[in-house]
């Protein structure tokens, strides 16, 4: 007897509500490739359903003190790290990353969480005793109301927690449409919320896909967007709700690059790039894609992850052993190996094709290799996402400089040296948001913010720390006099401030 799968149920009124839509979509476990679960994609009016709620709610959630918000992430911030193993387990079964991977992802939401517990701070303004004769200005900063998030399969815990922390802990309210490719660990984040003491209608979430993003954007009650995803949707989001007249944080797809310059310590830079390069199965936005191995250097430096590739041990999540899990679906796992049967040209060093279980039921793909790649080849120009990592030769570090800025994306990028001058050299003139130095995966730490140039941002804000207080704030100037009525009189003149 074959069973039903399980139906994903959306948060409305920190209730977990049935969905009626009559699209239904698939769960899978991508290390079995059977299906799990299935997502009733929400309807227009659910998804309005969930912005009433959110509207309903933001009065009083604004009102509260912010104290009382603070509070309310301190709480949720214990009960996060108190089921990091429950949270962790479901990450691992609907997306397919290790169980190690998916700790780490919860550690850096909970710094995200502890950063918008720091709100009391946060959001003071500036006060300026008499500006002009009797009047003082100060500036206050105030939410939106309801904003929404958008967020991507590849963290389906860190993600959201990068958007709705500090927009929660600012006074607004939230409606968050996760990917509905893993999207249980929503409800449970949403749940905890609710034992932290969050409000009815203040967290809601709509499963679904494309119909309720474009319910969310041309929603008039939703004042702001965030948004994580590749660069063409990302760009169609910004598009669609700024000309809706919404605030928009919209951040796309990357291509980043790890410099090795020929002084660099070969081992450590081979260390950092199989780990940066196929960790989570290279599914992340900040995955170094390409290795640039400046001089001398390339013959060592491949020879090097080549033997650090083949150890590797690909398994499913169950498998205590597994460094690395499958990818999110058939379909993505067959168009990243397509990038292996055609290298245009370039040598495929290792083949994850011939992985153990790359021809088995799950969506598995061994950890691949590809040197001597050209920058006008598909596997230098696409966003593969998956575990393929590339090599491209040049002779300077001038070259190297040159391949990264002249790149579509500006996400993040690293260098390898050791010699300092020229870190700092490479810090001032590359064209990318986020730079690591001998650190392969530039991902700042909370209190910074997260977010790339050129096609990986649309926008003018980053996600989380100081920009993402900013983004979901808008400032308010207030001048104030209290005179003696005495004194009072018409004048017509330019208020003056001597």
């Amino acid at each position: 007897m074959t069973l039903e799968a399980p139906e994903i149920r959306h948060w409305i009124d920190n209730t977990a509500v049935a969905g009626t839509g009559t699209r239904r979509l698939p769960v899978w476990d991508p290390a079995t490739g059977q299906q799990q679960a299935t997502v009733v994609a929400a309807t227009a009016a659910e998804t309005d359903a969930a912005v009433a709620s959110a509207l309903a709610a933001f009065p009083g959630w604004r009102a509260q003190s912010l104290s009382r918000r603070a509070e309310v992430m301190f709480r949720f911030r214990e009960l996060v790290d108190a089921n990091r193993k429950e949270i962790a387990a479901l990450v691992s079964l609907e997306h397919g990353k290790t169980v190690a991977d998916a700790g780490g992802e919860l550690a850096r939401g909970l710094e995200n969480i502890e950063f918008a517990t720091g709100a009391p701070h946060l959001l003071k303004g500036g006060y300026s005793e008499q500006a002009a004769g009797g009047v003082d200005v100060y500036s206050i900063r105030q939410p939106l109301g309801v904003v929404a998030g958008i967020t991507p399969f590849n963290f389906p815990a860190m993600v959201p927690m990068w958007m709705f922390c500090n927009a929660l802990v600012c006074g607004n309210t939230f409606v968050l449409k996760p990917s509905e490719k893993d999207p249980s660990v929503t409800l449970l984040l949403a749940d905890l919320l609710r034992q932290a003491g969050l409000p009815d209608g203040a967290f809601n979430v709509v499963q679904g896909d494309r119909e309720a993003v474009e319910t969310l954007i041309a929603h008039p009650d939703v004042q702001a967007l965030s948004f994580v995803g590749s660069t063409p949707v990302a760009k169609a989001v910004y598009e669609a709700g700024t000309r809706a007249g919404k605030r928009v944080q919209a951040l796309g797809g990357a291509k980043n690059h790890m410099v090795v310059l020929p002084d660099a310590d070969v081992d450590a830079a081979a260390d950092a790039a199989v780990s940066a390069g196929y960790g989570s199965a290279g599914e992340r936005c900040m995955a170094i894609s390409v290795v640039v191995a400046v001089g001398p250097v390339a013959d060592p430096l491949v020879r090097a992850i080549s033997e650090r590739v083949g150890r590797i041990n690909v398994g499913p999540a169950t498998d205590p052993a597994a460094e690395m899990g499958p990818l999110i679906s058939r379909e993505h796992r067959d168009r990243v190996a397509g990038y292996l049967a055609d290298p245009g040209g370039a040598e495929v060093v290792v083949d994850g094709r011939n992985a153990p279980l790359a021809d088995g039921p799950g969506f598995f793909l061994g950890a691949s290799l590809v040197d001597r790649v050209s920058p006008g080849s598909p596997l230098y120009t696409d966003e593969i996402f998956g575990p393929v990592l590339s090599v491209v030769r040049v002779d300077t570090y001038e070259e190297a400089l040159k391949l990264v800025n002249d790149n579509e994306y500006g996400n993040g990028t690293a260098i390898f040296t050791r010699d300092g001058g020229a870190a700092r050299r490479f810090q001032y003139d590359v064209v990318c948001g986020m730079v690591g130095v001998n650190v392969p995966v530039p991902v700042p730490v909370a209190y910074y913010s997260f977010g790339g140039w050129k096609s990986s941002l649309f926008g003018d804000l980053h996600m989380y720390g100081p920009d993402g207080i900013q983004f979901y704030t808008r400032s308010k100037v207030v001048t104030s006099r209290w005179p003696d009525p005495a004194t009072s009189q018409v004048d017509l003149g330019f208020p003056k401030v001597r």
